[in-house]
């Protein structure tokens, strides 16, 4: 039987404040319920997230949903992008995730590159797959870690991909033990990723 991650990037968010704390906006929060009500019809067994709260307020309702509580991963949190951990602007992200995709230990001082949040999420994913292997797995994340945590199975989740992204998301992951064997998306069905 195979393995399910769902990938679950959060709602809008406010543009201000740090990023452990940032919370959803209006639009954010009417979307969570709508990723609630199409999640519920996947019967996931468990639900984990990223510490940051912007994540776990889009899982929570599927978690109460199947009456268990968000596990919470830090190593799941996004990637850190400045020294300060607080958002940085659109014009400063723009440039530095094209060089970070460029090259992947590129960081600024006091920051993470991409290769270390690689790194460290897909560990995090490895213990999923192997702690609920045959089951589905709802996972509250950003875009970045989702990207590279994607990347680390087919190199085609990139920067591009990235950029083609939502606030929110959802992608189903299929694993056939550690092995990615299909992707898709699910929160607009038009648009599909296929292996």
């Amino acid at each position: 039987m195979n393995t399910h991650i769902y990938m679950i990037r959060h709602g809008d968010s406010p543009k201000e404040g740090p990023e452990r704390t940032r919370r959803l906006t209006e639009k954010g929060i009417a979307d969570a319920q709508k990723v609630t009500e199409l999640l519920k019809k996947e019967d996931m067994d468990v639900v984990v997230s990223s510490p940051y709260l912007r994540s776990v307020l889009t899982a929570e309702g599927i978690g109460q949903h199947i009456g268990r509580s968000v596990i919470v991963k830090e190593d799941l949190k996004e990637r850190i992008f400045s020294r300060d951990n607080n958002r940085i602007s659109d014009q400063e992200l723009g440039p530095l995730l094209e060089e970070s995709f460029r090259d992947p230990d590129f960081a600024l001082e006091g920051a993470e590159s991409n290769a270390e949040c690689q790194r460290r999420a897909v560990a995090v994913l490895d213990t999923l797959l192997h702690t609920y292997k045959g089951k589905n797995i709802a996972v509250g994340t950003h875009g970045a870690v989702m990207t590279l945590m994607m990347n680390h199975y087919d190199s085609r989740f990139d920067l591009k991909f990235l950029y083609s992204t939502s606030k929110p998301d959802i992608y189903r992951m299929e694993f056939k033990g550690l092995e990615l064997v299909g992707v898709h998306r699910l929160w607009t069905e038009a648009e599909r990723v296929t292996i």
